[in-house]
């Protein structure tokens, strides 16, 4: 269904209030429902699923060292408004309809509040007696001040909870980002990114089947598709909306939200971007681009400096990547290559706000400090029923741990992408430092298993040489990544952040373990400094 582009402006999410603050810790209470949203004045309130009854959900800012305690409440109905695919794991027909599980994307948390996908619950979801309706998570925020967001992660469905509507920003903040001056309070402006289908009612359209050569007769229906891109873009849950700017410089959290859809912003006016931070928070330096790539999950935290564009000017930032990522159709210009537009209005007062020559201390990990190099291919094959299926490592979601990291030990994965399409990958629990990225012979590998090498290594570019959680690897290409597990041990996952390759099974399970010492008797480990397990012998 056609709207007009910039026809309502920006809403801006609330910042959440604490119920209470007591004996050192910060406790929230988020409510999942069911309600109706306006995503355009020329659009019907359309049927969504969100936090707090607002989409986006509402913004939860923590300081740094703050433990903040989060009960994520289920009230969701009993029956999903969207296509669920029973024949994909963790989604049979004999699984709850509904079910959810919080994972706070880019947190560094216990594995019993990372949002498991095996660890959802349902409205009225009996565990062991008692209803389980709700989980109470922990956060202790002892990570760099970032921009993190938060969204469902429910095995099978996540596509389906994260499209409804389920997803919110949270920021870690401290006193040292404070005092760099940067552009704050009103100036500061968060920014979700998504891209939805409206049927001619208003409602959500989501695919509920996918054409693939010589179907099989049991093929499931609704069935999982490769990727979804809608062809409207949606901004803090508004289509196309636009934000009054005053002659002063701003501050753009932006979070890619989509389930499939890149994009690569640029501003009309031919004003650059002034790249601040990425996914843990501020670079090194600043760093100017005319454009910027943003795959899914991914953050970028950007000042943007209207200072000399006459008032009365209309800026609006474009989009012009191809879906699939970067080899697809181009978008429309008058749709899915349009974001949302700035109009500058007068400064309604002196800007004191700067952008220092340099924002942060960055620790480049040294590769010689690594104990192992795991290699982790992206492969592409086809399941029972003829259709697309991406893995990791040509591994299921259900075929078992085959990474088993030791806490504290540096690693190096290297990334092989012999297919052809760009995944965003997100490993949970830490954040990682990307190496370079180095192309190879992929016809060669796919026939030996070898890796020839076919070009230098590339380092990464600037504004990715900061602390980040999700990387793109892209086709022919081996992207090293470098990352510290730590400080907790146990259960968390990593996957490709394309919402339906995650689902559908482009997701594996991984197992920190603890440093294993031999001590001589009990006592000798006594004055560790790091809690490990002893093997006394």
């Amino acid at each position: 269904m056609a709207v007009r582009p910039f026809v309502d402006a920006l809403p801006i999410p609330r910042i959440l209030k604490p119920k209470e603050r007591a004996r050192g810790i910060t406790y929230y209470e988020v409510k999942m429902e069911e309600f109706f949203h306006q995503f355009h004045s020329e659009l019907p309130p359309t049927k969504v699923w969100g936090y707090e009854n607002q989409l986006p959900g509402p913004t939860i800012e923590a300081e740094q060292g703050e433990c903040v305690h989060v009960k994520w409440i289920n009230n969701l109905p009993d029956e999903h408004f969207l296509p669920i695919d029973n024949s994909i794991h963790g989604a049979g027909s004999d699984m709850p309809q509904v079910r959810t599980v919080v994972h706070l994307h880019g947190a560094e948390v216990e594995p019993d509040s990372d949002g498991h996908p095996e660890a959802w619950y349902t409205r009225n979801f009996e565990m062991c007696g008692p209803r389980f309706t709700h989980k109470v998570y922990k956060y202790p925020n002892t990570q760099r001040p970032a921009t993190l967001w938060y969204h469902d992660h429910a095995l099978g469905i996540t596509r389906l909870n994260v499209y409804a509507g389920l997803a919110g920003m949270y920021i870690i903040r401290n006193e040292e980002e404070r005092a760099l001056n940067l552009p704050s309070g009103k100036y500061e402006i968060p920014l979700l990114i998504q891209d939805k289908t409206f049927n001619e009612d208003g409602s959500l359209f989501y695919p509920s089947t996918v054409n693939v050569p010589d179907p099989p007769a049991d093929f499931p229906n609704p069935s999982i598709i490769p990727g979804f891109t809608g062809d409207t873009i949606v901004v803090n849950g508004k289509a196309w909306p636009y934000l009054e700017v005053e002659q002063r410089k701003y501050r753009f959290r932006i979070l890619n939200g989509s389930n499939q859809r890149f994009y690569r912003l640029r501003l009309d006016s031919g004003q650059q971007f002034i790249q601040i931070g990425s996914d843990g928070g501020l670079l090194q330096r600043p760093v100017r681009l005319d454009e910027i790539v943003i795959s899914p999950a991914e953050r970028i935290d950007v000042v943007i400096d209207f200072s000399n564009q006459p008032v009365g000017t209309n800026i609006v930032m474009t989009n012009s990547a191809r879906t699939p990522f970067d080899f697809g159709a181009p978008p429309d210009p008058q749709t899915t290559g349009l974001v949302m537009q700035f109009r500058v209005i007068e400064r309604r007062g002196d800007d004191t706000s700067t952008v220092p020559q340099f924002l942060s201390t960055i620790k480049r990990y040294n590769e010689c400090d690594a104990t192992r190099i795991r290699d982790i291919s992206f492969d592409v094959t086809t399941d029972k029923f003829n259709r697309l299926l991406f893995l990791l490592s040509n591994h299921e979601y259900m075929h078992g741990i085959t990474e088993n990291p030791v806490v504290g030990d540096l690693e190096i994965w290297r990334l092989i992408n012999q297919g052809l399409a760009y995944h965003p990958l997100h490993v949970h629990q830490i954040q990682f430092q990307i190496l370079d990225r180095t192309p190879f012979d992929v016809d060669v590998y796919n026939l030996t298993g070898q890796l020839l090498f076919t070009g230098e290594s590339e380092l990464p570019p600037a504004n990715e040489r900061g602390w980040k959680d999700t990387v793109i690897a892209p086709p022919g290409f081996v992207t090293r990544i470098a990352m510290r597990f730590g400080p907790y041990t146990g259960r968390y996952v990593y996957h490709c952040h394309i919402l339906e390759h995650e689902d559908h099974d482009m997701m594996r399970p991984i197992e920190v373990v603890p440093r294993r010492c031999i001590a001589v008797k009990p006592d000798d480990c006594k004055n560790c400094s790091e809690v490990f397990l002893c093997l006394n012998d």
